[in-house]
């Protein structure tokens, strides 16, 4: 799922309906740990998408829907060209309508054999589809159609998935991520640059011992690792969508060490970029 920017996302919706609704052709990406304030739902309508959320990694094919709940870190990588309806509900918006969304988590298990729950499932993707029909086609009256889909899919989400947790969790939570977004935001904005770890330990107001350990614990990757994934995100990108060659890519994204950014690659992707490239040409 393509993004443009990669650490915490500030969702722009429109006014007259609130959320943020389309179809996504994606030719390929990687999109390293990152957040929205917002409820993320992703339905898999052609091909695949390997999604983490915090710790758990997997892989949701064609018919496969998740909901991503709001300051949840995750990440996705996709490979081969795919197509998903994306929806992000900002939780600003959710709050006016569920005043205890603070103390909630959507659970949305895509892989249940439970009967009951295969079948809420079903009735939530069928709103997102005529979603996407109505989105597609914009009769006249198409705002109140699709804002009474949004309202009907609310309430499905919050009578059938929504689960209390402890207070206590999300407060220590929201703390962390308001540590993190100003480091995370400063590394979009400098990440071709070399930064250091005194530098983004003031940005972070900690000594720099221990914003490693706290960086560490909290993004599952240490500050230097975080650095050269964002990085190579984007000539992820470039290498499939450009003719350029891998040095200049390299040197455009602030990656010197070529021997680090092969082995990189190598994990993350399978193989090695010229051999990416020639998949592209034969697919």
């Amino acid at each position: 799922m393509k993004s443009k920017e990669i650490s915490h996302e500030i969702i722009d919706v429109p006014v007259d309906t609130n959320v943020k609704f389309r179809t996504s052709t994606d030719p390929g990406s990687y999109i390293p740990m990152h957040w929205h304030r917002a409820i993320e739902i992703i339905y898999m309508q052609e091909g695949s998408l390997d999604v983490t959320i915090e710790s758990e990694s997997f892989t949701i094919q064609k018919g496969d829907c998740i909901v991503i709940n709001g300051n949840v870190l995750h990440s996705t990588k996709c490979t081969s060209p795919n197509t998903a309806i994306l929806l992000q509900i900002p939780l600003d918006f959710m709050e006016k309508y569920i005043p205890d969304l603070g103390q909630l988590i959507f659970l949305f298990d895509f892989r249940t054999k439970e009967q009951k729950q295969q079948t809420k499932q079903a009735m939530f993707k069928t709103i997102l589809e005529q979603l996407q029909i109505i989105n597609n086609v914009r009769p006249d009256g198409y705002l109140l159609r699709f804002n009474s889909l949004i309202f009907e899919l609310l309430f499905q989400l919050y009578h059938n998935f929504a689960v209390k947790i402890l207070q206590s969790n999300t407060s220590q939570k929201k703390k962390d991520m308001n540590r993190l977004e100003p480091v995370l935001d400063y590394i979009s904005k400098h990440y071709r640059e070399p930064i250091s770890l005194n530098e983004i330990a003031e940005v972070a107001c900690l000594q720099t011992g221990y914003f490693c350990r706290f960086f560490r614990k909290k993004m599952g990757i240490t500050f230097l690792e975080y650095q050269n994934e964002y990085r190579l995100s984007f000539i992820y990108r470039d290498l499939i969508t450009t003719r350029d060659p891998v040095h200049v890519i390299l040197e455009r994204h602030g990656f010197t060490n070529y021997k680090l950014f092969r082995r990189m690659f190598l994990e993350h992707f399978g193989n090695t970029p010229t051999q990416i490239r020639k998949q592209r040409e034969i697919l």
